[in-house]
């Protein structure tokens, strides 16, 4: 029950961020559209913030961070859902998302490298690379979906991972096959 509320809610806010940028959705606009209490809301959602994060991570969540062929579907799926993933991106706001993003991102990063390495702690320069990596494809990410509307998501996923740092590449492709 809790889950399909909170997708409800999603929607709703996809909705409404079809007209208008996040900043300017107050959560009781989003309360007034899912038909809920404000209760409600934040009995799921700490703020909108939360709540856009939330959307994200629940897309990204089935993406595998080293398939080539599972990332270009998830540019896909962006490209699907421009309008909502360029509202996301473009927020520059205290709790903006992508913030949200990459700190998923850089969590999802160092769990595959622990356990590709069995480590159950990273060195500074994995650390750091992870982090470099992280706020290049997200950044990368922003641009391919604002301003190219030529290059194939599968190809925009194999620069991003012949840019990868080679620290990285030797975890998570020990044999080269990336």
């Amino acid at each position: 029950m809790a889950e399909r509320t909170k997708i409800w809610i999603a929607e709703k806010m996809r909705k409404l961020m079809e007209k208008k940028s996040i900043e300017k959705i107050r959560v009781t606009e989003i309360c007034r559209a899912a038909e809920i209490e404000r209760p409600t809301f934040y009995y799921h959602f700490r703020d909108k913030y939360d709540l856009v994060a939330w959307m994200i991570f629940t897309s990204a969540y089935d993406t595998d961070i080293i398939s080539v062929e599972s990332a270009a579907r998830a540019l896909d799926n962006m490209k699907r859902g421009m309008i909502f993933y360029k509202r996301a991106y473009e927020d520059n706001s205290q709790n903006a998302s992508w913030q949200y993003m990459l700190e998923y991102f850089v969590k999802r990063h160092r769990q595959l490298a622990m356990a590709k390495t069995g480590a159950d702690r990273l060195d500074t320069q994995t650390e750091y690379s992870i982090r470099l990596y992280c706020y290049g494809t997200l950044g990368m990410t922003r641009e391919w979906l604002f301003n190219d509307n030529i290059t194939p998501s599968r190809t925009a996923v194999e620069m991003m991972f012949a840019s990868m740092p080679e620290n990285l590449r030797s975890i998570y492709f020990p044999g080269g096959d990336a």
